[in-house]
């Protein structure tokens, strides 16, 4: 569970609240028909844009927000480090048992590839068109969030502008009464506003971005998988591999001790 992202959330919203009932009322602050046009206009431009496969997507990406999938670097490359052992060892044929056991779909491609003995520039490309499409499946389905995050502040201007409408409409300047309303009517003409950038900025844009995250964790490990493959296709001494791999990972990532390096420095 994403559980920094979850407080993170529930923070801003019991923040705002507690800013709209120490300066108000918060019963001010909702307006069903401003809900209606914001929440309703929202999910109907959307609905209009994307396909159903697109929208039927949004549990699954939700899921990824909030419960991801956890993507350890420092597993990835020790898993490479030992297939370049054993393709060292006992020759690359003997990879295929490692490939057939291997849970990861991709590993398990890549592994399979260096079996079938495939030069290393053929691996490559199969390898860099299947991550390239990995990246255009899900930024095509994270666009949605994006594009969420810009229709809802729209829907809440326009849900503004039919307030002052309606308001100006109805306003005559001969009844004092009505000048008197005319506070009150302003206010709920820009609740729409205020719902418009709280979807926009507490719900849509923060959860693109948690699958964004999430998907660059992914790739990040897809990438070493390949770095690897083709390190082990040239050969390459295993501690020139290990080294490799962890330069690709950011300066400020610290490497988690293996279990043999850790047998070795309590010896």
């Amino acid at each position: 569970m994403n559980i920094s992202g979850i407080i993170g959330f529930v923070l801003a919203i019991g923040l705002i609240v507690w800013g709209i009932v120490t300066g108000g009322d918060l019963m001010g602050f909702w307006d069903p028909a401003s809900v209606a046009i914001v929440l309703g206009g929202t999910i109907g431009a959307l609905t209009f844009i994307y396909p159903l496969s697109v929208l039927t997507k949004i549990p699954k990406m939700l899921k990824v927000a909030f419960f991801p999938t956890k993507y350890d670097p420092d597993k990835y490359i020790n898993d490479m480090v030992e297939y370049c052992k054993t393709a060292r060892m006992k020759g690359i044929l003997a990879l295929e048992e490692s490939a057939n056991a291997c849970p990861d779909p991709f590993m398990k491609s890549a592994l399979m590839l260096i079996v079938d003995a495939n030069d290393s520039d053929k691996v490559q490309s199969m390898l860099d068109d299947s991550i390239n499409f990995i990246c255009e499946r899900h930024e095509s389905n994270f666009a949605i969030w994006a594009r969420g995050s810009a229709i809802a502040p729209a829907m809440g201007m326009i849900g503004t502008l039919i307030g002052l409408i309606n308001m100006l409409a109805s306003l005559d300047p001969t009844d004092p009464a009505a000048a008197a309303n005319l506070g009150q009517g302003m206010s709920t003409a820009l609740v729409t506003t205020f719902y418009g950038c709280i979807l926009a900025h507490l719900i849509f844009t923060p959860i693109g971005n948690l699958c964004k995250y999430n998907h660059n964790q992914e790739i990040l490990c897809l990438q070493i998988i390949e770095e690897g493959t083709l390190a082990i296709i040239s050969g390459a001494n295993p501690r020139y591999v290990e080294e490799k791999l962890r330069m690709m990972l950011p300066g400020t990532h610290k490497p988690k001790k293996t279990a043999s390096a850790a047998s070795s420095e309590g010896e």
